[in-house]
């Protein structure tokens, strides 16, 4: 069992790692109209994971409760919008194509704070996959392995785009290849470490297992919301950005039924 557990965690990594790698395939930069499309992809993948994976579980979960089961739902959704906005204030980052750092002012270089950017958006797609795979562990939930592995696939797919969007940038401003690839691989590395903490503490996240999803849930729409829809939307109009998060939005949709 933890044999999968683990390379569940390592999955999402993966696509991180291997989505920077393509600095040394492809030419420096994105093109507009390129990262339009990654972009409303991985809007549509979080969003859809957001839904299936994560707040109709947290409802199924609570149907203990009546009527009332929407109340873990909604307050852990809540809550992780609101983590999310308080890691926006705290930590200084820049978004990438953005001239004005948000978060505290700082004497951190622009490459640190693009991967700050890239990590904050990161840690709610962390811990989606560490409480599926903690519920799994549990053995109390009705979570099956194959459905906490279509998460992680889900995630890793979205983080493949993310990857390229962060390191290629980054070597088109004169970076070396070798180390933009590195800061890539290094934007998603609270992926597994906040998985592996959450799976830790499995014995005391199933309790409090309906919130946490919704939690990861409301965690991973302010990224899309504040973040991913602004920036597939930039620039000149295009449908492309809309498109894509509807194939994005689908293909998640469908590992969720097909192998949950």
């Amino acid at each position: 069992m933890w044999t999968e557990v683990c390379k569940g965690v390592m999955i999402p990594f993966l696509g991180t790692s291997l989505g920077a790698a393509c600095v040394f395939f492809m030419k420096k930069s994105i093109p507009q109209m390129l990262q339009r499309v990654l972009t409303g992809f991985a809007a549509g993948v979080m969003v859809a994971a957001s839904i299936w994976s994560l707040l109709l579980p947290a409802l199924e979960q609570s149907e203990g409760m009546g009527s009332l089961s929407f109340v873990p739902a909604a307050v852990g959704f809540w809550l992780g919008i609101l983590f999310l906005l308080l890691l926006d204030r705290m930590i200084p980052h820049l978004h990438m194509y953005s001239e004005q750092s948000e978060g505290p002012k700082s004497n951190l270089k622009k490459t640190t704070m693009l991967v700050l950017a890239v990590a904050i958006h990161n840690v709610p797609e962390g811990m989606a996959v560490g409480v599926v795979y903690a519920g799994y562990v549990s053995g109390h939930t009705e979570i099956t392995l194959m459905g906490a592995f279509a998460l992680a696939i889900g995630i890793a797919i979205q983080n493949f785009p993310e990857g390229a969007i962060i390191s290629m940038p980054l070597c088109s401003e004169g970076m070396s290849r070798w180390k933009a690839f590195i800061y890539g691989v290094l934007s998603g590395a609270v992926e597994p470490l906040g998985a592996v903490l959450t799976i830790l503490a499995a014995g005391l996240v199933v309790p409090a297992l309906p919130y946490l999803l919704s939690f990861a849930a409301g965690a991973m729409m302010y990224v899309v919301v504040e973040e991913l829809i602004p920036e597939m939307a930039e620039g000149e109009h295009s449908n492309l950005g809309t498109l894509f998060f509807a194939v994005g939005f689908t293909l998640m949709m469908i590992l969720d039924v097909a192998l949950g």
